[in-house]
């Protein structure tokens, strides 16, 4: 039947996460900053994501 519904939702929870991350690494947040949302979203990968998207820090603006 092709790909699990769960596999296939574990793959898009893996892309958000990735997402994610790559915008926590480009945000204004401090370094350290950085490494405790980085591990909160690999530690707790869905829990993660869903805080980051609440409360996390945003990226960069491209306006100078």
């Amino acid at each position: 039947m092709g790909i699990e519904i769960g596999g296939l939702l574990g793959l898009l929870v893996l892309i958000a996460d990735v997402w994610a991350i790559v915008n926590v690494v480009n945000s204004n947040a401090s370094t350290g900053g950085k490494v405790i949302w980085v591990v909160l979203i690999l530690i707790l990968p869905l829990l993660g994501l869903i805080i980051w998207l609440i409360a996390g820090p945003r990226a960069r603006s491209s306006v100078s």
